[in-house]
């Protein structure tokens, strides 16, 4: 058991990833609670989702980023060396052969920092997955 020493929270990792404070309450103020580095891919993908769906809802859940529209949803979250795009695993299987290049886990599929960010794939899944 790990205990975060600035949150106090308790983790079954050591130096588990978290966030530790009050949470963002827009995605620009969660964008700019990240390194410098990552804003140009995170302002890349928010400008992506928004402008792929129209009547999307934007909203942070669970601390993060959290695109929906009808009852359907998608996420994405910064991490250390990409951004996690949480899209379900229906939607994955779907795109598998556009996404060989990329690293997925479970409902997440990872777009590295030191790569172009994908916006063409991003939308088309976004689409997909929204509507």
């Amino acid at each position: 058991m790990w205990i975060c020493p600035q949150c106090q929270r308790a983790f079954k990792r050591t130096n588990q990833g978290h966030y530790c404070g009050k949470a963002p309450e827009t995605v620009l103020e969660y964008i700019n609670s990240q390194p410098l580095e990552t804003h140009s891919h995170l302002i890349n993908m928010m400008i992506t989702l928004q402008n792929s769906v129209p009547c999307i809802q934007e909203r942070i859940l669970w601390s993060m980023p959290y695109y929906e529209k009808e009852g359907k949803s998608i996420s994405f979250s910064a991490c250390k060396k990409h951004i996690s795009f949480y899209v379900g695993l229906e939607a994955i299987e779907t795109f598998a052969s556009e996404l060989n290049e990329f690293v997925i886990k479970k409902n997440a599929i990872y777009f590295p920092y030191d790569k172009a960010l994908p916006t063409q794939l991003i939308s088309e899944i976004a689409k997909w997955c929204l509507s």
